[in-house]
């Protein structure tokens, strides 16, 4: 499986050649604030499986909750969210799903930190919940 996606103003250009190891949503306050919405609809991927094809990033770091160093990328151009880095694991790399050029590959696997979910928002009972971060399996 391979896919590709972008920002809104077309500059930033990326593609993937792998299916996906990881998709899910994350509730936690920073993903809300990064997204401007309520929550953060996550692909994991290999860092080896990902390119930028074109475009510039910019970047924005934070400590996680965890301690370790999270950095969210957009496109220095028009600010589109496009992909997070989590120092405690630099060989993945997260990509927002609405970057995708087909979003609708998104399927997600688990819901993250609901203690922070917002009332407004309607979780899919179907997938597994967890307080804080994910696991993998």
């Amino acid at each position: 499986m391979s896919f590709s996606g972008g920002c809104a103003c077309g500059a930033v250009r990326y593609s993937c050649t792998a299916e996906p190891a990881y998709m899910g949503n994350c509730h936690c306050r920073d993903c809300q604030r990064a997204t401007g919405s309520a929550y953060f609809a996550a692909i994991g991927i290999k860092a080896s499986d990902f390119k930028l094809d074109s475009g510039e990033l910019g970047w924005f770091e934070k400590p996680a909750d965890r301690g370790h160093i999270v950095k969210r990328a957009f496109c220095a151009g028009c600010g589109s969210p496009i992909l997070l880095i989590n120092d405690a694991n630099p060989e993945f790399r997260v990509l927002y799903a609405g970057s995708l050029d087909d979003p609708a590959i998104f399927q997600p696997m688990q819901d993250i930190y609901v203690a922070s979910a917002q009332p407004w928002d309607h979780l899919d009972p179907d997938i597994p919940k967890y307080d804080r971060h994910f696991t993998r399996k």
